[in-house]
């Protein structure tokens, strides 16, 4: 697995932090609407760090697990990315003139991001404890050989 260099594994760390810090205040924050619109650009620019830093930890070994959990892994990151847009629509309606009315889009699009961002949770946390032991088991491997 190619680590990460000391900048990037700070941006890594500091990229997971302001997505919960902005996941967190957007659902505690229930009163004032414009403080829920700043946290979920805070959610949405800490997911995108924090998956950018995720792909620049690639893979360049010959197993085919490790392989498909990292392609799962990028699958959560979208979801990840895509949940701060379905937030930040959900603060500002940017997809609501699409819509016959009020109804039909709060339906459709309300609080989708929940969805996308537990999905994206799931994988995340099963990718990272299933690579963490198929990476145990090549080393392994290696140091028997």
């Amino acid at each position: 697995m190619k680590e990460l260099n000391k900048w990037q594994s700070i941006l890594f760390i500091v990229g997971g932090c302001i997505m919960t810090i902005g996941a967190v205040g957007f659902i505690v924050v229930l009163g004032n609407i414009d403080v829920r619109r700043v946290f979920s650009w805070v959610y949405l620019v800490g997911a995108v760090s924090f998956s950018i830093m995720q792909t620049f930890q690639s893979y360049e070994g010959v197993n085919f697990v490790i392989r498909r959990l990292k392609r799962i892994q990028g699958i959560a990151s979208l979801l990840f990315i895509i949940a701060g847009f379905l937030m930040i629509d959900n603060m500002w309606a940017v997809t609501r003139p699409f819509f016959n009315n009020d109804i039909d889009y709060l339906n459709t699009m309300g609080n989708k991001w929940v969805l996308a961002l537990l999905i994206g949770a799931i994988l995340e946390m099963y990718t990272a404890t299933r690579i963490s032991m198929e990476l145990k088991k090549e080393n392994t491997k290696e140091d028997n050989e």
